[in-house]
Parts: structure tokens; sequence; C-alpha cells
């Protein structure tokens, strides 16, 4: 499953895999993650036009407990596999800012693994015409203690906001 967004956008955000919802409905980001995202988006003034947004896998990995579809981690394996489908969207959009969204994601965006805690709220070269942060993914928030929520959703958002100023760059 490809990504959504508008070509040439400025901003891409790289997530994990899709989820059960996202397999679904055959669209990234459409599960209660997505609802975070665009509430951190908003609140970081960032304009979802102005975004792309794809995940790492492109493909929901999973193992059946019954009816349900329980998420599997993916390995390092899928992950290499689907690079070249990513690197071809990166090709494609030629984002300012591609911001890569938990574990999985900067493994395939940075080729290597990255502690998020030490490496987030920094904009770090890609490539010449690239730069590339590291946050939480969103998904992160719906496991915490309501207690650590908020903290850790203005942190999110923070990071967010460091997307603002390549924002108006756009390749189209």
């Amino acid at each position: 499953m490809f990504g959504e967004g508008r070509i040439g956008a400025a901003l891409m955000f790289v997530g994990e895999q899709p989820g059960d919802s996202e397999d679904i409905a055959g669209k990234a980001f459409v599960d209660p993650a997505s609802r975070i995202l665009d509430l951190a988006l908003a609140e970081a003034r960032i304009a979802c036009d102005r975004a792309y947004v794809t995940n790492a896998v492109k493909h929901f990995k999973f193992i059946r407990r019954g009816k349900i579809r329980l998420h599997q981690k993916p390995d390092t394996a899928k992950i290499k596999a689907c690079h070249q489908w990513l690197a071809r969207e990166r090709e494609i959009l030629r984002p300012a800012l591609v911001i890569a969204m938990g574990a999985t994601a900067v493994r395939a965006v940075f080729d290597k693994v990255m502690p998020i805690g030490r490496s987030r709220s920094r904009v770090v070269d890609l490539d010449a015409a690239t730069k590339g942060p590291i946050t939480i993914h969103p998904s992160f928030l719906l496991r915490m203690e309501e207690e650590d929520k908020q903290r850790e959703f203005a942190l999110f958002v923070r990071d967010l906001r460091l997307a603002r100023p390549f924002a108006t760059h756009s390749a189209a």
C-alpha cells in the first residue's frame, strides 16, 4: 500500500506499516493513530495538504487470533524488501523534509537503527536536498498511561513544529 498526498508535497511523513484499518480501507493513516497525527499537525499549524503520508513497510503483517488480526512488528527483511518502494516515493515527491515516525520508519529512512529518545527533535541531512527529523509514531501515544499522554503529545507537537519552515517548499 502506497501513501497518500500531493505530488510535490514539501513534507513526507513515514510511519511503520499499514494496520488492520488501513489494510481493510486500502489507504494509509486512517486509524486512531492518524487522528492523533491530524490533531498534532493542527496544533503545530501545519496544513495537511502540504504533506504526504506513507509507511516504511507497504503491507500489513499480522497473526490471526480468531477473527482478530494482531499487528506484528516488521522484521529487517521486510523493511529492506519495501525500501525500494519508499525510495521511489521519495524520488517522485522530492520532499524537503522526510519525518520518520517510530523505530521502523527510522530504520527505513536512515538505513540504520537509531534510538528515538536520543535522536528526536533534531533535523539532520538525509542528502543534499532533503532533511530528516525523527519522532515517535503517533500510535505510541495510544499505548501510554493517561497521565503521560499530554506531556508526550506536547513533545510530539514540538517535534512536528520542526517541519513548519519546510512546509512552504514545493517541488511541483
